[in-house]
């Protein structure tokens, strides 16, 4: 069986089981909050159990590496609509340790998306912001950091939003402070 005809399966078990009344939330986020987080597999119905956070509570924006760079890309065109639609008030980015995008480089990338039969002339458009933006991963806690100041100074974004930074374990589920702004 494929992948879609196994979702498909899946999807319609889900569905015979679900009590529509029951599961009617706003889409506005209960706790006012949008959280920026890695794609890593291991977070996936692991993150939110363990920052408590539950169906209709927040915006998830997921991203390799929780990079959020200082200009005008999806990341932050997703924290306009969750804070001038949605009415957000919080923003944590939370990273995990032991992230791939540790281990991972443009020059790899490149050569990996050659192998794959990318044209060299489409790689030479986006090589050098490729590399701008896997080189500004330099460990889970610094890009962190550095992810919660570029939303700070972002000038998109207002002052009265409190952007926050932390960091899970991806075996345990332990969370880590690193910026708190209630402070």
């Amino acid at each position: 069986m494929n992948i879609i005809d196994n979702i498909l399966q899946i999807n319609n078990e889900f569905t015979s089981k679900i009590k529509i009344n029951s599961l009617k939330k706003s889409k506005y986020p209960q706790k006012k909050l949008a959280i920026i987080s890695c794609m890593d597999t291991r977070l996936i119905d692991f993150l939110e159990p363990a920052l408590g956070i539950h169906r209709g509570d927040a915006k998830i924006i997921k991203t390799a590496g929780n990079i959020v760079t200082n200009d005008f890309n999806d990341i932050i065109r997703s924290l306009l609509i969750c804070i001038y639609q949605f009415n957000i008030k919080d923003i944590i980015v939370i990273g995990h340790y032991d992230c791939g995008m540790h281990t991972t480089s443009a020059e790899s990338l490149v050569d990996k998306m050659l192998h794959s039969g990318i044209n060299v002339n489409e790689l030479k458009k986006i090589k050098k912001d490729l590399k701008s933006w896997i080189s500004s991963f330099s460990n889970p806690k610094d890009n962190i950091i550095q992810s919660v100041n570029n939303i700070i100074n972002n000038p998109l974004i207002p002052q009265n939003i409190l952007v926050h930074g932390m960091i899970i374990d991806p075996i345990t589920g332990k969370v880590d402070i690193l910026i708190n702004n209630y402070n």
